[in-house]
């Protein structure tokens, strides 16, 4: 079933994206108005795209219904602030217009709660009146800074569309396999969690037999106190999309998606801004720098499903399907998004790759040992640094 889902799915593909549809859908309506046009459009059941939609929390009518959203991930928990937060909020708000989500990112100030699509934290609760009306306030960010020898991650090297254009030409002229090669030497294992070798991903998915293939960026950090996909995404959001398309230029593929949880609006926010800034500058879209290399990205806002940071589960996702696990093999490489060979890295991933092409890959591979190489981002207090 979940095969055939794909398969109808993928019709119509990433630009009109099933699960973006049923985000919508649920977001305006707050019936099952609309729900049979879905069904139509891509051929499956009403049972098929309702059982879909109520998977996600984001999408449930109880959940559309609240007004402002408590943090409950453990580092606020245990930090023993959201209970005075929630009452404070359902003071201003009413009893039954706070909810919960899990987590927001800000597990350094703690106080975190989620108002009319936006974050706050810290101190923002004793401006909740200007916060009700609409007003913007000044909020804390925490400090960042590399301890690295060499910084892969929090260099300005790629800080500006004209440092953007000047290495994306230059790499969309370098053969394949040398950037392959590069990876495979710097010794890069995904820093999602399972650790397997980035240049080894690549290549496989490069040698796939198939028309189309997608680049998949997973950005759904669920957990508690992992906010450096974050800081990645909103200060570094040139670094993660260069490594989506030159990953796009290695594998042929012409299309990619970044799956951002939509408990980060600010992440959401700039990494928007930042692809429409490359596409004004022509450095996505058709033909890129007078090539015959052409790759275009979508976002995919995530609705509040834990289990999608998990690779499959996050294909699923985009397919519009339950967010469930697949059993593998076969893996993404071979069959991935929409059945087709896809990569799926995660941000700091994609980001590392980018720092091993613009540094060498020999200054990455030098840092720790051949199974755990390279710098590595890491949190204490308030501090985001490279290590």
């Amino acid at each position: 079933m979940s095969k055939n889902i794909s398969n109808l799915s993928g019709r119509i593909g990433l630009k009109n994206n099933l699960f973006q549809k049923l985000s919508e859908r649920s977001l305006k309506s707050k019936n099952d108005s609309g729900i049979k046009e879905i069904a139509d459009e891509y051929k499956m059941g009403v049972s098929t795209i309702h059982g879909a939609e109520s998977f996600y929390e984001f999408l449930r009518p109880a959940h559309r219904e609240k007004k402002a959203f408590v943090c409950n991930g453990s580092a606020c928990m245990c930090a023993g602030t959201q209970e005075s937060l929630k009452k404070k909020l359902k003071e201003k708000l009413g009893e039954n217009k706070v909810g919960e989500m899990f987590c927001l990112g800000h597990c350094y100030e703690n106080h975190a709660f989620h108002y009319n699509g936006e974050n706050y934290a810290g101190n923002d609760i004793n401006q909740i009146d200007k916060i009700i009306k609409g007003e913007n306030i000044p909020q804390e960010k925490y400090f960042s800074k590399s301890f690295a020898k060499t910084s892969f991650l929090m260099d300005d090297k790629l800080s500006s569309l004209d440092q953007f254009k000047d290495n994306l030409n230059k790499f969309l002229k370098t053969d394949k396999k040398e950037i392959i090669n590069s990876l495979l030497s710097s010794n890069l294992t995904g820093r999602g969690g399972a650790g397997f070798p980035t240049g080894m991903k690549w290549d496989f998915c490069s040698k796939a037999n198939s028309q189309k293939k997608y680049v998949v960026c997973n950005a759904d950090e669920g957990d508690s106190g992992a906010f450096s996909d974050r800081y990645l995404l909103e200060d570094q959001p040139l670094k993660v999309l260069f490594g989506m398309i030159i990953c796009g230029y290695v594998i042929d593929s012409d299309e990619g998606v970044l799956y951002i949880r939509g408990e980060y609006p600010k992440s959401i926010e700039a990494i928007n801004g930042s692809i429409n800034s490359l596409k004004e500058a022509g450095l996505l879209g058709e033909k890129i720098l007078g090539t015959d290399f052409s790759f275009d990205l979508n976002i995919c806002i995530g609705q509040g499903a834990y289990i999608c940071g998990e690779e499959t589960a996050l294909i699923a996702s985009i397919e519009g399907r339950r967010a469930e696990v697949d059993v593998r093999p076969p893996f993404p490489v071979t069959e991935g998004l929409y059945k087709k060979p896809t990569v799926v890295n995660n941000v700091e991933t994609l980001a590392a790759a980018s720092g091993i092409l613009l540094n060498g890959p020999e200054k990455f591979s030098a840092i720790g040992n051949k199974k755990s190489a390279g710098t590595k981002l890491g949190k204490k207090h308030i501090f985001q640094k490279e290590y």
